[in-house]
């Protein structure tokens, strides 16, 4: 051996391996869990429109719905309720919306528009119990042949 090529000793070695292992798995993070589908049915019974501004339906109106009744995937069994905040931004097509859907083991909140035909996709901005610090999106779906009486919702929490 060369006298400019050093070898650590084997107690220094055993040492430094476990502390490269460690700074590694820090880095690295927790692994990425499954991502959670929940699957509901909401029953839009409560809803009210305040109009707010220009007569009749403007930029500003008011969309509020407390205590919808929300049943499981099958909408036979209630699961929880819902209740939220929407604001007209573009007359007859769009609404801008804030709700949170409470169930027995948690709340999720979700944010994002609300269209007036077709499917929305809204962000779930959090929730509380078994749901704490979730994001995600959320599908919205008429399934009342566009009454807008029920609407499918599913969760896709990360």
């Amino acid at each position: 051996m060369s006298k400019s090529s050093k070898q650590l000793p084997l107690s220094r070695l055993l040492c430094i391996v476990p502390i490269i292992v460690a700074a590694g798995l820090i880095f690295a993070g927790p692994a990425a869990a499954e991502p959670q589908e929940l699957k509901v049915t909401e029953h839009n019974t409560t809803q009210v429109i305040t109009d707010v501004g220009a007569s009749g339906d403007s930029p500003g109106d008011i969309l509020t719905f407390g205590q919808n009744e929300v049943f499981d995937a099958e909408d036979k069994n209630k699961v929880g309720f819902d209740q939220g905040i929407c604001f007209r931004i573009v007359t007859g097509k769009a609404w801008e919306c804030v709700w949170t859907l409470a169930l027995d083991k948690g709340q999720l909140t979700v944010e994002g528009p609300f269209y007036d035909k077709g499917d929305s996709v809204l962000a779930i901005t959090g929730g509380t119990g078994e749901y704490a610090g979730a994001r995600g999106e959320m599908a919205l779906s008429d399934v009342s042949g566009g009454k807008g009486e029920k609407y499918s919702f599913i969760y896709r929490i990360k």
